[in-house]
């Protein structure tokens, strides 16, 4: 169970902070916070520019501490709450399905989120460490 714990927690956390690091850092084909915030802006998020910042920090942070099992309830909160917002200002209004641009991937993030930290990080965490 702990090996699949940490499986779960490390392509979810990393990818996650990966989409962070996008919105802040223009990294791995991402818009950065200029690119991100005009979006954001587009949907109703503002000061665009000082939310995508925030929005990427939190996914980059929640996703760092929820792949090293590290405070793994408060990066799953993290991860929870970006996707809310997700699906109430961008996804929500599609529909479930992630190909009509809906709110399926959102939701599944939100559910691995929560039962991890419902669970626990596992014994191949810092949590299990401290």
């Amino acid at each position: 169970m702990a090996l699949g714990l940490l499986i779960i927690r490390l392509i979810v956390g990393l990818t996650f902070a990966a989409h962070g690091a996008q919105k802040v850092f223009g990294w791995f084909g991402g818009y950065g916070p200029k690119g991100t915030g005009g979006f954001f802006d587009s949907v109703g998020i503002k000061p665009g520019v000082f939310m995508a910042v925030l929005a990427g920090l939190a996914e980059l942070v929640g996703g760092l501490l929820f792949a090293a099992g590290l405070w793994t309830v408060a990066g799953a909160a993290l991860i929870i709450l970006t996707m809310v917002v997700a699906i109430v200002k961008v996804h929500g209004q599609n529909g479930y399905w992630a190909t009509s641009n809906g709110y399926e991937y959102n939701l599944t993030l939100i559910a691995i989120a929560a039962g991890i930290a419902l669970i626990g990080a596992g014994d191949y965490s810092i949590d299990a460490l401290l």
